[in-house]
């Protein structure tokens, strides 16, 4: 696991977006063989989003032939409502770049067969040619997309019901009302995300401290699902530097001094 520390949330957006943008150059992506990217919601890559969206305006990067894979998407929830994952990417991201509106997948919450939505996202992921980067967010946790404590690590694109935690602290996009935050959603699975040729987490903030230091200094656990990236063979974690307050210094200089060329 590479892990790459940067000054402040800024920062931290701009050098995965930059690492992002290349990997797409460099992938020279065509319609008959598209960049295959996954894409997480959430606060986190917000950072993220703007920056790749200012190198698409500054003409330096093209979405035409990338085929993107979103993480997760409520069920019930209206995909018009504001606060749906579609809403979101689409106000966020999709709208501000050249992607094809065909080449956008997100998991319909309101399917008739929502077991059969999941195996169909599976199966449009296997026969795009697998996701080539997986970017992710990661909650407080823990949690990858909605694989939250305790969810299976070799799991695939499910129903998920919600834990009363992540109903409580998403009530605040619902106008601090529980009754109208969704119980259930979409995911992909960690299984899903480790199929990635490479995975790319961003993490910032104090209150992420704690899931950090079991991502990257702990052991590989179901009570914190993005520790799987730890057997990832490339899998970078980008994080400010308040989410390392709980790291050890000896862990957090290790990958300073990594970064550096020092080891």
């Amino acid at each position: 696991m590479r892990v790459i520390i940067e000054p402040d949330y800024g920062k931290m957006s701009k050098w995965a977006a930059d690492y992002v943008a290349n990997r797409i150059i460099e992938a020279k992506p065509t319609a008959e063989k598209p960049f295959k990217l996954g894409c997480p919601t959430g606060s986190s890559p917000l950072g993220l989003y703007k920056e790749l969206i200012k190198k698409h305006k500054a003409g330096e990067l093209s979405f035409a032939n990338v085929i993107t894979f979103n993480m997760d998407e409520y069920v019930n929830l209206d995909q018009n409502h504001p606060e749906s994952y579609h809403s979101f990417m689409w106000n966020n991201f999709f709208s501000h770049i050249d992607i094809k509106p065909e080449n956008v997948h997100i998991l319909d919450g309101n399917a008739d067969d929502l077991v059969k939505e999941c195996d169909d996202y599976e199966k449009a992921i296997r026969d795009a040619g697998g996701i080539d980067l997986f970017m992710g967010g990661v909650g407080p946790d823990g949690h990858l997309a909605f694989n939250e404590p305790g969810s299976s690590l070799t799991s695939r694109t499910r129903i998920k019901t919600l834990a009363t935690d992540t109903i409580i602290a998403n009530s605040r996009f619902f106008d601090g009302d529980l009754s109208k935050v969704p119980t259930q959603a979409l995911t992909v699975g960690i299984g899903t995300v480790m199929d990635a040729k490479e995975v790319l987490l961003v993490c910032n903030g104090h209150h992420k401290a704690r899931a950090l230091k079991h991502i990257i200094d702990g052991d590989i656990s179901h009570k914190w699902t993005a520790s799987m990236l730890q057997m990832h063979p490339k899998a970078i974690v980008v994080c400010d530097e308040a989410a390392c307050d709980e790291l050890t210094v000896a862990t957090y200089k290790y990958y300073l001094d990594k970064e550096r060329g020092n080891l």
